[in-house]
């Protein structure tokens, strides 16, 4: 990693770093032009689509488990509907997140910046998704599933001691995997129509806060001191396997009539459920190691959530 003495031009392992006004001001012409309301967008009203899915059933956690196997098409139907409400509830709870550590990053900063203006505009995005999701899990019929009480607590510390470039990681990771899920299940013509139109409108608009992160994440591990370049690897690395074990809330086994030990234990063993979340976190794990993310104890923690091969 190369840090450069002269402020305006920094470079990584990426290459040059471009201009923050100018990416700013790039994704706020973009979030004028490529942003909805979901709620005159999406016909909230209309009835399910019978023997359509709530979520790909590739990427339901039991799938081509031998529970699976028994399962009848029904019993599945119903796990991938509750599935559904677990990862929008899990959406709510990291953008809940995201927008307290946006908050905290523009605090100090020029107020009149692109770079604020945009966050601010991201703000109001994650409002909308968050509204957006909690709307859906009322349509679908099935409750909010909220993280174990352990993680909801770990999460105010996150919020409490994370670095900069730390809050930037974790935004990274609570937004891509979900994203790679969701551009698969947007075009899906098995999956209904409101889980579609849902997806698609948070696929769009996430693309510009991926940007907005990177870049931004990028900038901080060129600058940042050691020692916080140091605890971010292990925050985000700890955040990952936060992530990884909140990614399904258990008691969706328990809602379809399966017993949850067993459940749990076949999705830890399941080979196709660890190449699913392998395969999402890929771009994000190959960019993270790019920049010095994944160096040291941090790689460590990554294989240890699994998500890392």
């Amino acid at each position: 990693m190369t840090t450069a003495t002269d402020r305006t031009v920094l470079r990584d392992a990426l290459g040059l770093l471009k201009d923050r006004e100018q990416i700013a001001e790039r994704l706020l012409d973009s979030s004028a032009r490529h942003s909805f309301d979901p709620d005159e967008e999406l016909d909230w009203d209309a009835p399910p689509v019978e023997g359509k899915w709530y979520w790909p059933p590739e990427l339901v956690s039991l799938y081509d488990t031998p529970l699976w196997k028994r399962m009848s098409e029904e019993q599945r139907m119903e796990l991938a509907r509750h599935e559904a409400a677990s990862l929008a509830s899990l959406g709510i709870w990291f953008e809940i997140i995201l927008m307290q550590l946006l908050v905290r990053h523009i605090y100090d900063k020029s107020l009149t910046s692109n770079h604020v203006r945009y966050a601010l505009t991201e703000i109001a995005d994650e409002c909308r998704h968050s509204m957006m999701f909690a709307r859906l899990i009322k349509t679908g019929g099935a409750p909010a599933y909220p993280v174990s009480r352990l993680n909801h607590n770990l999460a105010r510390i996150l919020k409490t001691v994370s670095t900069t470039p730390g809050s930037f990681a974790c935004t990274l990771l609570g937004e891509e995997i979900l994203d790679w899920m969701q551009r698969l299940t947007f075009p899906d013509e098995r999956v209904q129509p409101l889980v579609r139109g849902v997806t698609r409108i948070h696929v769009v608009e996430e693309a510009r806060h991926v940007r907005y992160a990177r870049e931004e994440l990028r900038r901080q591990m060129v600058t940042a001191p050691r020692w916080e370049r140091e605890l971010t690897r292990i925050s985000c690395g700890e955040a990952a396997r936060v992530f990884s074990v909140a990614f399904v809330n258990p008691a969706v086994y328990d809602n379809v009539g399966l017993d949850r030990r067993e459940a749990v234990a076949q999705v830890k063993a399941s080979g196709h459920r660890r190449e699913v979340m392998q395969t999402g976190a890929k771009r994000l794990t190959d960019f993270l190691d790019d920049i010095g993310v994944l160096n040291g104890i941090g790689r460590r923690l990554w294989r240890s959530s699994g998500l890392l091969a």
